[in-house]
């Protein structure tokens, strides 16, 4: 290709808005446009690099047996109100009405779609396990898209499902997938990716895990222990807490004016927030039923884990209005009387297991000090006790002890083992050995191709441009020819381009005949690896100048075997990722 032809213009100066590399280089590089908010079209070297990523996910997948399809983005909602997920997801899933006046959704997903897919196709035990898979478009209506190609709206996903008729038979199969993937992010030339425990959220499912992108420009939040063996997601990570009892003081109610938050009752009471209980409202916003969380005073309560203990799709912190009708002080509010008729109440392990604490009176400017659980929760048979606490940097690991190290990280992708959640309210089932029916068992894999794109910078770029590994470059090899007019530069240069494309290697030719520092400047924010430079001076000496993108130096080869130079060097190149 010759750049004198090549769509999409590099640009001198950041985007207003973008804060992170892979976006700031996404547009000045020429790779992406946003035609909306979270809505991008991709210029030909953008096209180019996801199309070798999707490349290398299609292999990835044949090779576990994997068979390709494609599915509708416009979907009936009858689908989603089968599944039950029409009413329980937000307004991230688009609804529309089509002419007809049929109620219609922008799949963000595809469980619905292959779910009734393979219930016509798939019938009986003799057909499992198998997988299908595709690379389609979505539609995820974010409030809040960011950071470029990493939090959009519309987005290729390649998602897969498998089927199977037992769970082991699912289990043995994820393991094969999960190796997929980390040969898919090895290829695609991401040096560090963490395969963590995750939330299945809106998924379902019991066992799921991400694959996470580790940056400094993540927006998740990831806990690792020293050694690497305990990795999760802060939506689901645990530690080795201990809590110490201690012999129970008696109640004292204490005057403490002004003193809503933890800080501010601590202080008041010249005390650490570890010796207090903190107790916050949460609405489920689907039915309105109001929860009542009670945890000690120096943590903070994981939402994730206490909607999936709970099986709330969505939480939201309660009005004070709501907490008053149930006969609670809003800053003030007590365990010691609730009523559990009236609230679900779900005390973290930090409270139930420690001693003496200072919590609300339920009555403005007082509380208690010295609450004991086992001794003055009202009603304990009904409080759910259970881990909802956030993990912080420092907590001791589940498995180790040695303390947790906190990381960002972007989710390029995910697995879950979906079970039969899909399965049972969609019909989808299948005959065994004996003629009886059973719910196919399901698991569902998926990957993001423009944020495995934008990940890739993230991991990979210096202050002028992306780096780009060969196996996703858009070419692999760029030519720069300077001053063209002199020393027969122009005419030496063709005949090199030439021997190039013969040799079968992706080239794009620099024929503008720029000056040197707005060629170089270009060449950077292109990131091709390989790049070969001609110029008078190299001409006349019967050499070309090699250099690798990020390196300062490069060497000069003979014009003559420069082609199968390129050849062996390329090779070489692809092997780091094999």
């Amino acid at each position: 290709m010759r750049m004198s032809k090549l769509v999409g213009r590099r640009i001198k100066e950041d985007p207003k808005d973008a804060k992170t590399p892979s976006h700031k280089f996404l547009i000045r590089g020429g790779y992406a446009r946003m035609v909306s908010a979270g809505i991008y079209s991709l210029l030909p070297v953008g096209k180019k690099i996801t199309h070798k990523i999707e490349t290398i996910i299609r292999e990835e997948m044949n090779h576990i047996e994997g068979q390709e399809i494609l599915m509708p983005v416009a979907l009936p909602a009858e689908l989603w109100q089968e599944s039950g997920r029409y009413e329980s997801v937000g307004q991230e899933l688009l609804r529309f009405n089509d002419r007809n006046g049929k109620d219609m959704v922008l799949a963000m997903t595809h469980e619905e779609a292959v779910s009734h897919l393979v219930r016509t196709e798939l019938s009986s035990y003799k057909q499992l396990p198998c997988m299908v898979y595709q690379i389609q478009t979505k539609y995820r209506d974010e409030a809040r898209p960011r950071a470029g190609l990493i939090r959009v709206r519309e987005f290729t996903m390649k998602d897969g499902y498998s089927f199977h008729a037992t769970q082991k038979c699912l289990e043995e199969y994820y393991k094969k997938v999960h190796k997929a993937y980390e040969n898919i992010f090895r290829r695609i030339g991401m040096n560090d990716v963490l395969s963590i425990e995750s939330n299945s959220g809106m998924m379902g499912g019991k066992v799921s895990h991400e694959f996470m992108a580790v940056s400094e420009h993540g927006e998740d939040t990831i806990f690792v222990s020293p050694c690497g063996k305990y990795r999760a997601n802060r939506e689901v990570a645990s530690a080795a807490w201990e809590f110490n009892k201690e012999t129970p003081l008696e109640l004292e109610k204490v005057h403490t004016p002004g003193t809503e938050t933890i800080e501010e009752v601590a202080a008041f009471l010249n005390m650490k927030p570890e010796n207090t209980g903190k107790a916050v409202f949460y609405q489920d916003t689907i039915n309105g039923d109001l929860i009542f969380a009670v945890i000690r005073g120096d943590f903070e309560v994981n939402e994730s884990k206490l909607q999936n203990l709970l099986k709330v799709p969505e939480l939201k912190f309660a009005e004070d209005d709501a907490i008053r009708a149930v006969g609670c002080e809003p800053g003030y509010a007590s365990p010691l009387s609730i009523d559990a008729e009236k609230v679900k109440i779900v005390v973290d392990r930090s409270a139930a297991e420690s001693s003496n604490l200072v919590v609300g009176a339920n009555e403005a400017h007082y509380h208690f000090k010295n609450f004991n659980f086992d001794r003055d929760m009202p009603r304990v048979e009904d409080v759910i006790v259970a881990d909802i606490a956030t993990v912080r940097a420092g907590d001791p690991c589940p498995l180790t002890g040695a303390p947790l190290e906190e990381k960002r990280g972007i989710e390029v992708g995910n697995i879950f083992q979906l079970g039969t959640k899909y399965s049972e309210t969609m019909g989808c089932d299948f005959l065994d050995q004996n003629g009886k029916a059973h719910p196919i068992i399901m698991g569902c894999y998926g990957i993001g191709v423009g944020r495995a794109m934008a990940s890739t910078i993230e991991q990979s770029h210096d202050k002028f441009g992306p780096i780009w590994p060969i196996t996703v470059a858009p070419y692999q090899l760029q030519l720069c020819a300077l001053n063209p007019n002199k020393e027969n530069v122009k005419a030496e240069a063709e005949r090199i381009y030439e021997q190039l494309l013969a040799a079968g290697i992706e080239v794009l030719f620099d024929d503008r005949g720029e000056k040197a520092g707005f060629m170089f400047n270009d060449a950077d924010l292109l990131g091709i690896p390989l790049r070969l430079v001609l110029s008078p001076k190299t001409v006349v000496d019967g050499k070309i100048e090699f250099k690798r993108r990020g390196n300062r130096d490069g060497e000069l080869l003979d014009i003559t075997t420069v082609a199968s130079t390129m050849q062996r060097i390329i090779s070489e190149e692809y092997a780091k990722y094999s």
